[in-house]
């Protein structure tokens, strides 16, 4: 019944875009990404809900233990483990990274199983207590549906990549009710060439994405506030240190999460890295209980100036006694929160930086403001300072103060504090871009050798994958053959460069057919020359592993057509300047 009702629904599709042009079936298909996205996201809420509330809460809270769940997250991430290694094989491919690369080194194309991995692996990460958000995932399992609607109506690149950035846009309107954000998010984040085409399909993906989150969720399990106090235009100096308080907040957030990260990463066995975080999530979560999960209960505590539930069954209770100790212990949380995020992911859970950087954006709010009342200022609006220092660390963290600033606009129904939130936002942007002019995410990208840009031309070159253009119809030659047998070689080859390499494949020089015409022809040699004595060195040489911004420099540097590929010295093939021109041109035409 279920394959008859697919199959009906795929007739209708396929009737609508033999009926329509490219356009018009672009704009369908972003309505049809965008609410199944929505319904991801609604899917991946109420699946977090639910282990929390039956599962945890509803049976392993009840036991006697008091502290079980210091353990639960542990329990989630190895379940996470096991699922991406049995069924996953391993190729569960994390962050908004992994869905640039997709853009940038595979054509736009994402494996089909992402459509709904992220959606189970994170579920179980974040419903056990791990402390990372679901956003992230929700923007991998968008992009994925929108490349393999993509891909299964045989839509081109372009309309590939569009549809990958309706889909993270409608996957983050989805998650918080906030349509604007979700599009700005796309256009900063996931999108490198813009044009104005580009807005139609994200904003009714986003659109869509959201209606379906407002219908089916109920504001409990969506990130909401109701402002309290209105802006005092007083208040502005206290925003402007404020903002550069985020900066250097998000600064710290950043690198910590990445070096300990990167940490994790190099341990080899899975169990070890689990055993580890293990013991170090117990130790967190020991102290701040509020580190556990996605944290927005405790970010909504914070906004409404509840801090009773914030240490409950922690082993810092006895210990806050005044204003001062529950100002140090909120403040620790600011700067343990990354850590707790990175090593929940770095031992193998799936999650993402959205929730964490709106936690640490919370509390680094309450903190500052909390201060400022226990120093004697007056009339501190506590929850304004609470909700716009989210935007602070959200624009420096993902560098999109775009997002910031409306996702935090959205999510408090209105625009209030959008003054406060451009600058709190944008003071943040400009320290983390001069200090790190390059996104978390982009720097991973950098890592594998993809590059990402806003310049056109820069992006489409880094899409080209060298080793897919080596020619390898290059008749090597030994470095001890005689002249009578490089003839030989010629009288078969349709080119005329010959690499010299060594019995392991070493390439020693290049010997160039113009260069040995007189020889060719003085038969005395044949047998007296060696190539070795007719090559000549090879200046310059391509490694299997350079950029291709190197590479094009080598051309133009070198004023040759072709040059030699190696790999730590051993010969490959040829590379051509030609064929790299060609194939940029191909790319070109399928982005217009």
């Amino acid at each position: 019944m279920a394959a008859k009702k697919v199959n009906f629904i795929e007739s209708g599709i396929n009737w609508i875009h033999e009926r329509t042009n490219e356009k018009q079936f672009l704009i369908f298909s972003s309505i049809l990404v965008g609410i199944s996205v929505g319904i991801a996201a609604v899917i991946l809420k109420l699946f977090v809900n639910t282990i929390r509330t039956s599962l945890v809460e509803g049976y392993f809270l009840k036991l006697d233990f008091k502290y079980l769940y210091l353990i639960l997250p542990l329990i989630g991430i190895g379940i996470v483990i096991l699922i991406t290694k049995y069924f996953f094989k391993d190729q569960l491919h994390r962050g908004t990274a992994a869905v640039l690369l997709a853009i940038a080194k595979r054509s736009s194309f994402i494996p089909f199983h992402q459509m709904y991995s992220h959606v189970i692996t994170s579920g179980l990460t974040i419903g056990f207590g791990g402390s990372a958000g679901l956003e992230s995932p929700i923007v991998s399992t968008g992009s994925a549906i929108g490349s393999n609607f993509a891909r299964t109506y045989k839509l081109s690149y372009k309309e590939r990549t569009l549809l990958i950035a309706a889909g993270a846009a409608g996957g983050v309107a989805g998650a918080f009710n906030a349509p604007i954000a979700g599009v700005l998010f796309a256009l900063e984040v996931i999108l490198v060439d813009i044009s104005l085409s580009a807005f139609i399909p994200l904003l009714i993906a986003a659109a869509s994405g959201a209606l379906i989150s407002k219908i089916l969720l109920n504001e409990n399990n969506l990130l909401f506030f109701k402002l309290k106090q209105p802006f005092d235009y007083h208040n502005v100096p206290l925003y402007i240190i404020l903002g550069l308080l985020a900066g250097f907040v998000s600064l710290y957030h950043v690198k910590t999460f990445d070096k300990i990260e990167t940490t994790f990463q190099r341990v080899q066995s899975k169990w070890v890295r689990l055993f580890i975080a293990g013991i170090g999530l117990i130790m967190l979560l020991a102290f701040l209980p509020s580190l556990y999960g996605e944290g927005y209960e405790s970010i909504k505590a914070l906004s409404e100036f509840k801090t009773d539930g914030l240490f409950k069954d922690s082993i810092l209770l006895p210990y806050i006694s005044d204003k001062w100790m529950l100002l140090f212990f909120i403040a620790l949380a600011i700067l343990l929160k990354p850590i707790a995020t990175a090593i929940t992911l770095g031992a193998g859970g799936n999650g993402g930086n959205f929730a964490p950087s709106l936690f640490v954006g919370a509390y680094l709010g309450f903190v500052f403001s909390f201060l400022l009342i226990i120093l004697g200022f007056d009339d501190i609006p506590i929850s304004n300072f609470t909700i716009v220092a989210m935007a602070g660390i959200l624009s420096g963290v993902f560098h999109a103060p775009l997002t910031g600033i409306f996702l935090i606009a959205e999510i408090t129904g209105g625009y209030e504090l959008i003054i406060p939130l451009m600058l709190v936002s944008s003071i943040s942007f400009v320290i983390v871009k001069y200090f790190q002019p390059e996104s978390l995410d982009l720097k991973k990208l950098k890592e594998k050798g993809a590059i990402v840009s806003e310049n056109k031309d820069k992006s489409i070159l880094g899409k080209l994958q060298i080793r897919s253009m080596i020619e390898t119809d290059f008749s090597p030659v030994h470095f001890k053959a005689t002249l009578r047998d490089i003839v030989e070689i010629i009288k078969h080859s349709k080119r005329n460069i010959f690499p010299v390499v060594k019995k392991n494949g070493k390439l020693l020089g290049v010997i160039y057919l113009d260069h040995i015409r007189q020889e060719m022809f003085n038969a005395e040699l044949y047998d007296r020359v060696t190539a070795k004595e007719v090559m000549r060195k090879a200046s310059v040489t391509i490694d299997i592993h350079e950029d291709i911004f190197s590479i094009m420099k080598k051309f133009e540097e070198s004023g040759q057509w072709n040059l030699p590929v190696v790999e730590d010295g051993i010969y490959i093939g040829y590379l051509s300047k030609s064929s790299i021109l060609d194939k940029y041109r191909h790319e070109l035409l399928e982005t217009v």
